[in-house]
């Protein structure tokens, strides 16, 4: 009987070692993505063919992604690498709503900038990935699951439009914030030998200069491969209306995994081909280019005159060209001796900041110890973008090193990559580069956003100064 009990225990002793080691092998297994595939399953990653090594040339592949009956596809992009063109005419990723080109597509994506959670409305979802002979690179990674669509009506964002007018707004408007990670796709489409014009009641999205973040975005053509972009929109400041050149109309609004806003609200009405479209008023909004990279202010713009601008095509002065430099005088008078409007100054000083503390001079308070008992998260890390942000300030971009308090602040993971968005209240101080290491210190706003004023502490960031940090953060304040 022993004898009989040692061989069990034997056997089970081998099995067990067996399994582990099996175990141990299928951890540090790395995946192999194939060029295109069908995906059923809860959840997965989906990535190019060979990656991490670089795409093939001359390709096409096609993966059919279905997650279970009565959830929707939320596709969330980890990494994201492909020849970059700004119309993504060579190298390109097409996302499409379901098993079919012929459905509503998601988005077109190629370069380096990874593009936002896309959601379908069904549990189907379809990619395709096309390159050229010429430039490759890494491709991308994504990660696939079945979430539950919104429970709540109000929240539901994206479809079919087909009635003369309606009304396209972002999720949760408006008790709300719009959520983070949300996709949303509207194909509007009229009768033939109809125009479509959207004009925005409300606008208020995450700004950035090239609207990488949070936007929306117009297509002629709706879901047809040629759609072309008719504008790309974000920021505090309402785009002109839109007029559509046919009947069909594709409005995407894209929000990140990290800071959201108030959102939108806007009217569509459609109008017989060659009419004469309502005039616009003017008076409520201004002037946005049909295709915005960068939205400078004009000089002109900077300072009010008593007289507005006359609209013209181009704005152009229609008297006496300004000056380069406002005159120097501190007088309060409305002209100067050549007739030159001057913009009146309140005590004869100059103008007032629009934040008081950016008029202050740029200089950190306090030391490294006080500093980091008085803020409320110290952070190391690399910062990745800087963009002008509403009424003056900076948004900042951080890929974290290292985090040593973190009180309410947000931070968002992708991947193994945790990364955060500060708010400096003034563009030019603290003086911040893209691309460099930084100790940085501030508070948390009621949002669990940080924020730097002028006086927060930041410096340039070595490796030495983790172990000085990590010595102040084991020590009472």
């Amino acid at each position: 009987m022993m004898h009989v009990d040692c061989i069990w225990g034997l056997c089970l002793l081998l099995s067990l070692s067996l399994g582990w080691t099996k175990a141990q092998q299928t951890n540090y297994t790395r995946p192999v993505f194939y060029c295109g595939g069908d995906m059923v399953a809860d959840s997965g990653f989906i990535g190019s063919e060979g990656f991490p090594s670089f795409y093939k040339p001359n390709s096409k592949c096609t993966w059919r992604i279905t997650v279970p009956e009565g959830s929707v596809v939320t596709l969330s992009f980890r990494i994201f690498d492909l020849e970059a063109d700004s119309q993504c005419r060579y190298d390109y990723l097409d996302v499409y709503n379901g098993h079919s080109n012929l459905v509503q597509k998601l988005g077109r994506f190629c370069g380096t900038f990874r593009p936002g959670t896309l959601i379908s409305t069904t549990n189907t979802m379809m990619l395709e990935m096309v390159t050229d002979g010429e430039t490759q690179t890494r491709g991308f990674v994504a990660y696939f699951s079945g979430t539950k669509p919104y429970g709540d009506d109000q929240q539901f964002c994206g479809g079919k439009m087909t009635k003369a007018q309606g009304e396209i707004m972002t999720p949760n408007w408006p008790d709300k914030k719009y959520p983070p990670g949300a996709s949303c796709s509207w194909l509007i489409t009229v009768e033939p030998n109809m125009v479509i014009q959207v004009k925005f009641d409300k606008f208020l999205l995450e700004a950035d200069s090239y609207c990488r973040f949070d936007y929306v975005a117009f297509f002629n053509g709706g879901e047809k491969d040629d759609s072309r972009l008719i504008g790309k929109y974000c920021g505090d400041e309402a785009p002109q209306p839109i007029v559509s050149t046919s009947n069909v109309l594709l409005v995407q609004f894209v929000s990140d995994l990290s800071v959201t806003s108030d959102g939108f609200f806007a009217q569509y009405n459609s109008f017989p081909l060659g009419s004469e479209i309502p005039a616009v008023d003017t008076s409520r909004t201004t002037f946005v280019p049909r295709k915005p990279v960068v939205r400078p202010v004009p000089r002109e713009r900077l300072t009010t005159t008593t007289q507005p601008p006359v609209p013209t095509t181009k704005y152009v002065p229609t008297e006496k060209p300004k000056p380069v430099k406002p005159p120097r005088g501190r007088g309060q008078g409305n002209t100067s001796p050549d007739g030159r409007v001057v913009v009146a100054r309140p005590n004869g000083k100059r103008p007032v900041a629009q934040n008081p503390l950016c008029a202050k001079a740029c200089k950190r308070a306090g030391t490294i110890k006080t500093s980091f008992c008085a803020s409320e998260f110290v952070l190391t890390g690399k910062v990745t973008s800087l963009a002008p942000g509403p009424r003056g300030t900076l948004i900042v971009s951080v890929s974290i090193i290292k985090t040593y308090k973190a009180g309410r602040l947000t931070i968002t993971q992708v991947g193994e990559t945790m990364s955060v968005k500060l708010m400096s209240q003034c563009k030019k101080c603290p003086v911040l580069r893209k691309g460099v290491n930084y100790i940085i210190m501030g508070q948390v706003d009621s949002d669990g956003r940080g924020t730097l004023e002028p006086g927060s502490f930041t410096a340039a960031y070595k490796a030495p100064h983790h172990r000085l940090l990590m010595n102040i953060n084991n020590q009472p304040c």
